[in-house]
């Protein structure tokens, strides 16, 4: 049994948190956008996120927003392969706050903005049962020890991890209105990146002669035995014989010399040894920490009171985090060691369109250059970028009520060697809905859920066990999304 049989869950680190949005990116950034879906043409208080240049539509004065979102995410993997205990792992993520905030400052053609919220991530993950990835090792060390001539009937182990992971974003937008129909922005967002994860390996045992036995236990007492075989033979002429009955006993073949079973059973000891150090408890703590810049520019164009079009490009994000590690019993997470994880460069457009007075359209396009990140060679698992429409649609019931829906549809463009147990992207689809209440002139109200279905992927694995194959069996992944989101406004005019 190799060490590396068991680094498999701590390869969860690279994971993101991830809700609405691309591969990285958390767009879900409003209460607005929660119940309907499509902002990239907003010109509310939201557009200094979706479309900094329309912030220059607000009145002259002060604006703030302050939202906040409830977020319940499962994430499912089913695998086939025979020798594991459960063909089902879940993994929850759970997110009770997830804020985000607006400020506009407005006079005459200038505005500036301000806003904050959780760029990526945002969320504690929990894995309680382990998963595939590194469960499929441990599966085969009964069958590894019944080929040794050893009873073993089945497994268990200890397999636990937690992750906490938020890219906070702080963001700064100058928009100017060139005239009544053209306004354009420039802005930086600076990216805090923190994950912080925990979890262990414990309790590795088997099931032999009826009994629950630690593994670790096991291979010490193989090696003590392996041991005094070794030093019992090295005590006889190394080129004499070994009596039949005696060679029988230890499984060597008749005619074997004590100097050869003294050299085999030292090997079998040292064996023993190194795979009992592997089946020990172990545990990780660190933290991953970085900083990156986004540049940001926006144009927005007005050609009438019913039609607005929102554009804006956001450049890659270069992002390296460093290991700052506590304890890493396995030795691959290095203290002060650096890696790239990119956000990926984001094209979007949107448009509004007014039919009647009370009732109004919006469409929305987003566009992640995935292939154009480093994510430490990931990215070249990447066959094409991942996209976003969306459609939303407000009806306002009273002067002082709204009511909006929208749906989405995020196609992604991974690879099959891209996707695995520990980190997989799909394609999804997703509805919103929501309202608005008009408090009074000063007060506005959001109020807003989403549901989002995940199309499932799968993949055939081949599993090997040394030089043998165990056979090809599917692995196939899902996840559902639920968000609620309440987002308050406060208008200061001048």
């Amino acid at each position: 049994m190799k060490k590396t049989i068991l680094f498999g869950i701590f390869h969860l680190m690279a994971v993101p948190l991830l809700f609405a949005g691309g591969i990285l990116t958390n767009a879900n950034q409003s209460a607005q956008y929660v119940r309907m879906l499509s902002r990239n043409a907003s010109i509310q208080v939201d557009a200094v996120y979706f479309n900094p240049a329309g912030v220059v539509k607000l009145e002259d004065g002060f604006h703030f927003a302050l939202n906040n979102q409830s977020i319940f995410q499962t994430k499912t993997i089913e695998n086939r392969f025979p020798l594991l205990n459960t063909s089902t792992y879940k993994g929850d993520v759970s997110v009770p706050v997830f804020p985000s905030g607006f400020a506009v400052y407005k006079r005459d053609k200038l505005a500036l903005s301000f806003g904050f919220g959780p760029n990526s991530g945002g969320g504690t993950a929990e894995y309680n049962t382990g998963l595939p990835s590194f469960e499929t090792s441990i599966a085969q060390i009964p069958l590894n020890l019944r080929e040794a001539g050893i009873e073993a009937d089945a497994y268990s182990a200890d397999l636990y991890f937690n992750g906490e992971s938020v890219f906070w974003g702080g963001q700064f937008n100058l928009s100017w209105a060139f005239s009544d129909v053209v306004s354009g922005a420039v802005g930086v967002r600076m990216i805090l990146a923190g994950n912080d994860y925990q979890g262990h390996i414990k309790r590795v045992s088997v099931i032999t002669g009826g009994e629950s036995v630690l593994v670790k236990d096991l291979m010490t007492g193989l090696a003590a035995q392996a041991s005094a075989g070794a030093t019992a033979f090295g005590n006889y002429p190394a080129s004499a014989p070994m009596p039949d009955a005696l060679a029988a006993q230890y499984g060597f073949p008749t005619g074997t010399t004590f100097g050869v079973a003294a050299s085999v059973m030292s090997g079998k000891a040292a064996q023993a040894t190194a795979s009992a150090a592997a089946a020990a408890d172990r545990y990780v703590d660190l933290e991953q920490k970085g900083t990156g810049f986004t540049p940001i520019i926006g144009l927005d164009i007005q050609p009438s009171d019913k039609l607005n079009i929102g554009l804006k490009y956001e450049f890659k994000t270069k992002l390296e985090m460093e290991n700052h590690t506590e304890q890493d019993d396995l030795g691959v997470y290095p203290d002060g060691a650096k890696f790239r994880n990119d956000l990926p460069a984001i094209l979007t457009a949107g448009v509004d369109y007014k039919l009647l007075d009370n009732f109004r359209i919006s469409g929305s396009f987003n566009h992640y250059f995935d292939q154009g990140a480093d994510w430490a060679g990931k990215e070249d698992e990447i066959d094409k970028n991942l996209y976003e429409l969306a459609l939303g649609m407000e009806y306002q019931l009273t002067d002082k009520t709204a009511v909006s829906a929208g749906v989405m549809h995020s196609e992604t463009g991974v690879g099959q060697g891209y996707q695995t147990d520990i980190g997989y992207s799909l394609s999804s689809n997703t509805v919103g809905f929501g309202m608005q209440f008009h408090i009074n002139d000063r007060f506005d109200l959001d109020l807003g859920g989403l549901f989002t279905v995940y199309r499932p992927s799968g993949k055939e694995i081949t599993y090997m066990n040394g030089d043998k194959n165990l056979g090809t069996y599917k692995e196939i992944y899902s996840k559902t999304n639920l968000d609620f989101a309440i987002g308050l406004t406060y208008h200061l005019f001048n």
